[in-house]
Protein backbone atom coordinates (compact mmCIF):
# COMPACT_ATOMS: atom_id res chain seq x y z
CA UNK A 1 0.00 0.00 0.00
CA UNK A 2 1.33 3.11 -0.69
CA UNK A 3 0.55 5.95 1.41
CA UNK A 4 0.69 10.11 1.19
CA UNK A 5 1.10 11.02 4.33
CA UNK A 6 0.80 15.05 5.49
CA UNK A 7 1.57 16.68 8.81
CA UNK A 8 0.92 20.22 10.35
CA UNK A 9 4.60 21.41 11.45
CA UNK A 10 3.14 24.67 13.07
CA UNK A 11 4.07 23.04 16.56
CA UNK A 12 6.34 20.28 17.58
CA UNK A 13 3.03 18.09 18.86
CA UNK A 14 2.29 17.10 15.65
CA UNK A 15 5.95 15.99 14.51
CA UNK A 16 5.98 14.25 17.72
CA UNK A 17 3.11 11.91 16.70
CA UNK A 18 3.71 11.84 13.59
CA UNK A 19 7.13 10.01 14.50
CA UNK A 20 5.42 7.59 16.52
CA UNK A 21 3.23 6.88 13.20
CA UNK A 22 6.33 6.63 10.58
CA UNK A 23 7.84 4.11 13.08
CA UNK A 24 4.55 1.30 13.33
CA UNK A 25 3.85 2.25 9.39
CA UNK A 26 7.50 0.71 8.85
CA UNK A 27 6.95 -1.80 10.77
CA UNK A 28 4.25 -2.64 8.82
CA UNK A 29 6.04 -2.23 5.66
CA UNK A 30 3.98 0.63 4.27
CA UNK A 31 5.64 2.55 1.41
CA UNK A 32 4.74 6.10 2.72
CA UNK A 33 5.82 9.38 1.46
CA UNK A 34 5.74 12.29 4.23
CA UNK A 35 4.68 16.01 3.67
CA UNK A 36 5.12 19.05 6.28
CA UNK A 37 3.92 22.58 6.51
CA UNK A 38 3.69 25.12 8.56
CA UNK A 39 7.24 26.68 9.62
CA UNK A 40 10.05 27.12 7.35
CA UNK A 41 12.11 24.25 6.10
CA UNK A 42 15.28 24.95 8.19
CA UNK A 43 13.22 25.20 11.00
CA UNK A 44 12.52 21.18 11.62
CA UNK A 45 14.98 19.29 13.25
CA UNK A 46 15.46 15.59 14.16
CA UNK A 47 13.27 14.59 10.73
CA UNK A 48 15.48 10.94 9.69
CA UNK A 49 12.80 9.15 10.39
CA UNK A 50 10.58 10.28 7.37
CA UNK A 51 13.37 9.20 4.57
CA UNK A 52 13.22 12.58 2.97
CA UNK A 53 10.23 14.23 3.00
CA UNK A 54 8.34 16.75 0.82
CA UNK A 55 8.02 20.28 2.21
CA UNK A 56 5.54 22.64 1.58
CA UNK A 57 4.75 26.59 2.82
CA UNK A 58 1.28 25.55 3.77
CA UNK A 59 -0.52 27.90 6.47
CA UNK A 60 0.20 28.51 9.76
CA UNK A 61 -0.88 30.91 12.87
CA UNK A 62 1.23 34.07 13.91
CA UNK A 63 1.35 34.64 17.43
CA UNK A 64 3.00 37.74 19.72
CA UNK A 65 3.24 37.55 23.65
CA UNK A 66 1.07 34.33 23.95
CA UNK A 67 -2.17 35.96 21.69
CA UNK A 68 -2.92 34.74 18.33
CA UNK A 69 -2.27 37.71 16.04
CA UNK A 70 -5.09 37.90 13.70
CA UNK A 71 -4.22 40.89 11.22
CA UNK A 72 -0.19 39.40 10.79
CA UNK A 73 -1.67 35.62 10.24
CA UNK A 74 -4.09 37.30 7.54
CA UNK A 75 -0.67 38.94 6.02
CA UNK A 76 1.33 35.94 5.93
CA UNK A 77 -1.41 33.43 4.87
CA UNK A 78 -0.56 33.64 0.82
CA UNK A 79 -3.58 32.26 -0.40
CA UNK A 80 -2.19 32.50 -4.25
CA UNK A 81 0.73 30.35 -3.09
CA UNK A 82 -1.27 28.11 -1.02
CA UNK A 83 -3.66 27.41 -3.81
CA UNK A 84 -0.66 26.75 -6.10
CA UNK A 85 0.53 24.62 -3.43
CA UNK A 86 -2.81 22.58 -3.69
CA UNK A 87 -2.90 21.90 -7.69
CA UNK A 88 0.17 21.42 -7.72
CA UNK A 89 0.24 18.42 -5.49
CA UNK A 90 -0.08 15.20 -7.14
CA UNK A 91 -1.88 12.22 -5.39
CA UNK A 92 -3.12 10.03 -8.25
CA UNK A 93 -0.57 7.26 -7.53
CA UNK A 94 -1.51 6.68 -3.89
CA UNK A 95 -3.62 4.17 -2.34
CA UNK A 96 -4.24 5.98 0.40
CA UNK A 97 -4.08 9.37 2.39
CA UNK A 98 -3.21 10.09 5.77
CA UNK A 99 -3.46 13.92 7.36
CA UNK A 100 -2.74 14.90 10.61
CA UNK A 101 -4.30 18.46 10.59
CA UNK A 102 -2.52 19.47 7.12
CA UNK A 103 -4.63 21.53 4.73
CA UNK A 104 -2.26 21.44 1.66
CA UNK A 105 -2.86 17.31 1.42
CA UNK A 106 -6.31 17.72 3.21
CA UNK A 107 -7.82 20.12 0.00
CA UNK A 108 -4.93 18.24 -2.92
CA UNK A 109 -6.79 15.20 -1.80
CA UNK A 110 -10.29 16.43 -1.85
CA UNK A 111 -9.88 18.21 -5.33
CA UNK A 112 -8.73 15.20 -6.57
CA UNK A 113 -11.61 12.32 -4.78
CA UNK A 114 -8.77 10.64 -2.95
CA UNK A 115 -9.66 8.81 0.26
CA UNK A 116 -8.26 10.71 3.43
CA UNK A 117 -7.97 9.71 7.01
CA UNK A 118 -7.22 12.45 9.31
CA UNK A 119 -5.47 11.82 12.56
CA UNK A 120 -5.53 14.14 15.18
CA UNK A 121 -6.50 15.69 18.29
CA UNK A 122 -8.32 18.46 16.48
CA UNK A 123 -10.58 15.60 14.64
CA UNK A 124 -12.16 15.19 18.03
CA UNK A 125 -13.97 18.64 17.87
CA UNK A 126 -16.23 17.01 15.45
CA UNK A 127 -17.55 15.13 18.77
CA UNK A 128 -19.35 16.55 22.10
CA UNK A 129 -15.86 17.10 24.16
CA UNK A 130 -15.45 20.28 26.54
CA UNK A 131 -15.05 23.15 24.64
CA UNK A 132 -14.16 26.80 25.69
CA UNK A 133 -13.20 30.12 23.82
CA UNK A 134 -15.57 28.86 21.04
CA UNK A 135 -17.33 31.04 18.63
CA UNK A 136 -18.82 30.51 15.07
CA UNK A 137 -15.59 31.44 12.98
CA UNK A 138 -13.25 29.13 15.45
CA UNK A 139 -15.62 26.25 14.99
CA UNK A 140 -15.77 27.02 10.95
CA UNK A 141 -12.11 27.59 10.85
CA UNK A 142 -11.53 23.64 12.65
CA UNK A 143 -13.65 22.34 10.70
CA UNK A 144 -12.48 23.94 7.09
CA UNK A 145 -8.79 23.84 7.83
CA UNK A 146 -7.89 20.42 6.75
CA UNK A 147 -11.02 18.23 5.92
CA UNK A 148 -10.90 14.85 5.87
CA UNK A 149 -13.20 11.68 4.89
CA UNK A 150 -12.81 10.14 8.16
CA UNK A 151 -11.86 11.73 10.92
CA UNK A 152 -10.16 10.04 14.39
CA UNK A 153 -9.58 12.41 17.23
CA UNK A 154 -7.94 11.37 19.81
CA UNK A 155 -8.16 12.87 23.38
CA UNK A 156 -6.92 12.38 27.18
CA UNK A 157 -10.43 10.45 27.98
CA UNK A 158 -13.19 9.01 25.35
CA UNK A 159 -16.02 11.09 26.73
CA UNK A 160 -18.20 8.54 25.97
CA UNK A 161 -17.38 9.50 22.41
CA UNK A 162 -15.60 7.58 19.32
CA UNK A 163 -12.57 8.78 20.02
CA UNK A 164 -8.69 7.47 20.35
CA UNK A 165 -6.31 7.84 23.22
CA UNK A 166 -3.79 10.23 22.27
CA UNK A 167 -0.34 8.30 19.99
CA UNK A 168 2.64 8.99 22.40
CA UNK A 169 5.47 6.64 23.32
CA UNK A 170 4.64 3.99 25.56
CA UNK A 171 7.79 2.84 26.54
CA UNK A 172 8.64 4.79 29.65
CA UNK A 173 12.08 4.46 31.34
CA UNK A 174 11.82 5.10 34.93
CA UNK A 175 14.87 7.92 36.23
CA UNK A 176 14.84 9.28 39.40
CA UNK A 177 12.65 12.14 39.87
CA UNK A 178 14.44 15.65 40.78
CA UNK A 179 11.61 17.56 42.79
CA UNK A 180 12.93 20.98 42.05
CA UNK A 181 13.40 20.54 38.43
CA UNK A 182 11.03 21.93 36.20
CA UNK A 183 10.84 21.80 32.62
CA UNK A 184 9.32 24.92 31.02
CA UNK A 185 8.27 24.78 27.60
CA UNK A 186 6.02 28.42 26.24
CA UNK A 187 7.64 29.09 22.61
CA UNK A 188 4.38 31.63 21.85
CA UNK A 189 5.48 33.91 25.10
CA UNK A 190 7.78 36.57 25.27
CA UNK A 191 10.62 34.42 26.56
CA UNK A 192 12.29 37.62 28.80
CA UNK A 193 8.83 37.78 30.49
CA UNK A 194 8.52 34.13 31.34
CA UNK A 195 12.22 34.18 32.75
CA UNK A 196 11.20 37.48 34.90
CA UNK A 197 8.50 35.32 36.35
CA UNK A 198 10.57 32.40 37.21
CA UNK A 199 13.24 34.67 38.32
CA UNK A 200 11.87 34.55 42.58
CA UNK A 201 11.55 30.89 42.71
CA UNK A 202 15.11 30.49 43.13
CA UNK A 203 14.53 26.72 44.99
CA UNK A 204 13.96 25.45 41.61
CA UNK A 205 15.90 24.87 38.51
CA UNK A 206 14.00 25.82 35.03
CA UNK A 207 14.94 24.14 32.21
CA UNK A 208 13.07 26.79 30.00
CA UNK A 209 13.42 25.54 26.15
CA UNK A 210 12.83 28.02 23.48
CA UNK A 211 13.11 27.90 19.52
CA UNK A 212 14.96 31.48 19.97
CA UNK A 213 17.94 31.37 22.93
CA UNK A 214 17.57 34.25 25.07
CA UNK A 215 20.48 34.77 27.68
CA UNK A 216 19.58 34.22 31.53
CA UNK A 217 20.04 35.88 34.67
CA UNK A 218 19.55 33.96 36.48
CA UNK A 219 21.55 30.86 37.72
CA UNK A 220 18.52 28.92 38.34
CA UNK A 221 16.88 29.18 35.19
CA UNK A 222 18.46 27.20 32.17
CA UNK A 223 17.89 28.60 28.73
CA UNK A 224 18.12 25.24 26.22
CA UNK A 225 17.62 25.23 22.25
CA UNK A 226 15.08 22.83 20.59
CA UNK A 227 16.28 19.51 20.41
CA UNK A 228 14.29 16.30 20.35
CA UNK A 229 16.86 14.24 22.57
CA UNK A 230 17.50 17.16 25.30
CA UNK A 231 13.90 17.58 25.59
CA UNK A 232 13.00 14.36 26.23
CA UNK A 233 15.85 13.92 28.64
CA UNK A 234 14.56 17.13 30.54
CA UNK A 235 11.58 15.70 30.76
CA UNK A 236 11.94 11.89 31.66
CA UNK A 237 13.90 13.08 35.32
CA UNK A 238 11.93 16.62 36.04
CA UNK A 239 8.93 17.01 38.48
CA UNK A 240 6.61 18.88 36.65
CA UNK A 241 6.38 21.11 33.06
CA UNK A 242 5.09 24.52 32.71
CA UNK A 243 4.20 24.91 28.97
CA UNK A 244 1.19 26.31 26.31
CA UNK A 245 -2.15 24.37 26.51
CA UNK A 246 -1.04 22.57 23.26
CA UNK A 247 -1.77 18.16 22.99
CA UNK A 248 0.54 15.85 22.52
CA UNK A 249 3.07 16.90 25.04
CA UNK A 250 0.41 17.28 28.30
CA UNK A 251 0.06 13.55 26.27
CA UNK A 252 3.77 12.55 26.89
CA UNK A 253 3.49 14.16 30.35
CA UNK A 254 0.70 12.78 31.82
CA UNK A 255 2.03 9.43 30.07
CA UNK A 256 5.52 10.04 32.36
CA UNK A 257 3.57 11.25 35.64
CA UNK A 258 3.99 14.55 35.62
CA UNK A 259 2.54 17.69 37.00
CA UNK A 260 1.48 19.93 34.81
CA UNK A 261 0.66 23.38 34.53
CA UNK A 262 -0.34 25.19 30.91
CA UNK A 263 -1.16 28.67 29.85
CA UNK A 264 -3.23 28.30 26.51
CA UNK A 265 -2.36 30.84 23.77
CA UNK A 266 -4.84 33.45 23.87
CA UNK A 267 -7.66 33.56 21.52
CA UNK A 268 -6.99 29.97 20.56
CA UNK A 269 -10.03 27.67 20.59
CA UNK A 270 -8.40 23.95 20.89
CA UNK A 271 -5.88 25.11 23.50
CA UNK A 272 -8.55 26.89 25.50
CA UNK A 273 -10.69 23.60 25.32
CA UNK A 274 -7.53 21.80 26.17
CA UNK A 275 -7.11 23.79 29.29
CA UNK A 276 -10.30 23.41 30.52
CA UNK A 277 -9.86 19.65 29.89
CA UNK A 278 -7.34 19.06 31.63
CA UNK A 279 -8.60 21.08 34.67
CA UNK A 280 -11.80 19.12 34.56
CA UNK A 281 -10.51 15.73 34.46
CA UNK A 282 -8.10 16.48 37.45
CA UNK A 283 -4.97 16.10 35.28
CA UNK A 284 -3.41 19.24 35.42
CA UNK A 285 -3.58 22.65 36.45
CA UNK A 286 -4.03 26.07 34.29
CA UNK A 287 -3.70 29.64 34.22
CA UNK A 288 -5.57 32.41 31.89
CA UNK A 289 -2.19 34.98 31.97
CA UNK A 290 1.41 34.23 33.61
CA UNK A 291 0.34 34.33 36.67
CA UNK A 292 2.93 34.61 39.63
CA UNK A 293 0.53 33.24 42.71
CA UNK A 294 -0.57 30.34 40.34
CA UNK A 295 2.82 28.84 39.69
CA UNK A 296 3.78 29.44 43.33
CA UNK A 297 1.05 27.30 44.40
CA UNK A 298 1.25 24.59 41.32
CA UNK A 299 5.41 24.66 42.67
CA UNK A 300 4.73 23.29 45.64
CA UNK A 301 2.20 20.87 45.02
CA UNK A 302 3.10 17.26 45.65
CA UNK A 303 0.46 15.00 44.50
CA UNK A 304 -0.44 13.99 40.35
CA UNK A 305 -1.26 11.62 38.17
CA UNK A 306 -0.23 9.10 35.78
CA UNK A 307 -1.86 7.95 32.46
CA UNK A 308 -0.74 5.29 31.06
CA UNK A 309 -2.06 4.84 27.93
CA UNK A 310 -2.06 2.03 25.17
CA UNK A 311 -0.08 2.26 21.62
CA UNK A 312 -2.44 3.79 19.92
CA UNK A 313 -0.35 3.96 16.75
CA UNK A 314 0.09 0.08 16.24
CA UNK A 315 -4.04 -0.58 16.41
CA UNK A 316 -4.76 2.59 14.05
CA UNK A 317 -2.17 0.87 11.84
CA UNK A 318 -3.41 -2.83 12.59
CA UNK A 319 -7.18 -0.86 11.02
CA UNK A 320 -5.39 0.56 8.28
CA UNK A 321 -4.46 -2.71 7.03
CA UNK A 322 -7.63 -4.55 7.88
CA UNK A 323 -9.23 -2.33 5.50
CA UNK A 324 -10.63 0.08 7.70
CA UNK A 325 -13.57 -0.84 9.12
CA UNK A 326 -16.47 1.59 10.56
CA UNK A 327 -15.24 3.06 13.86
CA UNK A 328 -17.50 1.69 16.43
CA UNK A 329 -17.64 1.84 20.20
CA UNK A 330 -16.36 -1.46 20.86
CA UNK A 331 -13.03 -1.45 19.13
CA UNK A 332 -13.15 2.00 20.82
CA UNK A 333 -13.93 0.86 24.39
CA UNK A 334 -10.92 -2.07 23.77
CA UNK A 335 -8.28 0.32 23.41
CA UNK A 336 -9.58 2.53 26.26
CA UNK A 337 -9.66 -0.51 28.65
CA UNK A 338 -5.99 -0.50 28.14
CA UNK A 339 -5.74 2.58 29.81
CA UNK A 340 -4.81 3.15 33.69
CA UNK A 341 -5.02 6.50 35.64
CA UNK A 342 -2.71 6.51 38.92
CA UNK A 343 -2.01 8.94 41.83
CA UNK A 344 1.70 9.79 42.07
CA UNK A 345 3.45 11.57 44.33
CA UNK A 346 6.07 14.06 43.20
CA UNK A 347 8.11 15.12 45.87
Amino acid sequence: MKIFYGIQGTGNGHITRARIMARELQAANMDVTYQFTGRPQDKFFDMEVFNGYQWREGLTFSTKNGKINHLKTILRSRPLHLLRDIKQLDLSHYDLVICDYEPVTAWAARRQNKKTIGISHQYAFQYNIPRAGNDPLSEAVMKSFAPVDVGIGLHWHHFDQLILPPVIETTITTQQIQKNKIVVYLPFEDQRRVMAFLSPFKEFEFFNYSPEITPSLSDHIHCKPLSLQGFQNDLSDCAGIICNAGFELASESLQLGKKILVKPVHAQMEQISNALALQTLGYGKMMHKIDSEVIEQWLYETKTIQVTYPNTARYLVQWIQSGMPPIDQSWCQKIWSDVKVLPVKCS
